[in-house]
């Protein structure tokens, strides 16, 4: 019994400290979620398992497909939905059947992708967006998971909104207080360092340097905004050059200390 505990407390301390690390101090609710996830499905924050975006877990793919492995998965099948799908508005539709051997008929999940609910950076890929969703509603319902994962929300990789020539930031309420919420700026450059597999403490050193302070937190909003936008925009294009740039960071360091 306590080899058992001991093995089920280290991982759960070492997914406390990364997500505080990258994400500051949690929330009594956040972190018995956080433990509960942990102790049930053995998710990993280092491993990449879990974000936290607006004070709520989400599971991202790669997650979904270890749980799977771990739990002996016996198969995915996947097919589009033809008569829903249209492949000249790039509208898709994707029927998934996860297997499992204690339930040979399978768990189902539908995921829809078209452009306006796929970012920027996709746009073109809709199917494969759509395959994937639907592959995580099955993954999720095979094994009880009930966080929604990353790749569902379509409201994270919408464009934004314009009226009158004008962007409307989402992330602000309407005049009577109420709107959708959205990440906050911190966790928008968490989920850029997670997709594109950067070295959290680099890109703080980069953000400072680009914004002229001492430290990321001292930057106004506005200074952050500008310093995400150069930065998705420097990882699409070359992630491996944004890379290099990153390390030199990490040479000065070298050569302060």
């Amino acid at each position: 019994m306590r080899r058992d505990s001991r093995r089920q407390v280290v991982p759960l301390r070492s997914n406390v400290r990364l997500a505080q690390s990258l994400w500051g101090k949690l929330s009594g609710f956040v972190l018995k979620q956080l433990s509960e996830l942990t102790k049930k499905h053995r998710f990993s924050v280092a491993a990449g398992d879990l974000l936290l975006l607006d004070g709520r877990w989400y599971v991202t793919h790669a997650g979904l497909l270890r749980i799977a492995e771990r739990r002996r998965c016996t198969g995915i099948r996947t097919s589009a939905e033809r008569h829903l799908s249209d492949s000249n508005s790039n509208r898709w539709v994707f029927k998934a059947t996860v297997y499992r051997r204690s339930a040979p008929k399978g768990f189902v999940g539908y995921g829809d992708a078209d452009p306006s609910n796929v970012s920027l950076r996709v746009r073109g890929a809709e199917m494969r967006v759509a395959e994937t969703r639907a592959v995580n509603r099955a993954l999720r319902k095979a094994y009880g998971i009930g966080i929604c994962s990353i790749e569902e929300l379509g409201y994270l990789s919408s464009p934004p909104e314009r009226v009158q020539g004008k962007r409307i930031d989402s992330s602000h309420s309407n005049g009577n207080g109420s709107g959708t919420r959205q990440p906050r700026l911190r966790d928008k450059l968490c989920l850029l360092i997670r997709k594109y597999e950067l070295d959290p403490t680099l890109v703080k050193l980069y953000a400072a340097d680009f914004c002229g302070t001492e430290a990321l937190r001292d930057a106004s909003r506005d200074l952050v905004e500008a310093f995400i936008s150069t930065l998705a925009e420097e990882a699409t294009k070359d992630r491996a050059a944004l890379v290099c740039k990153l390390n030199s960071y990490n040479q000065l360091e070298e050569v302060k200390s």
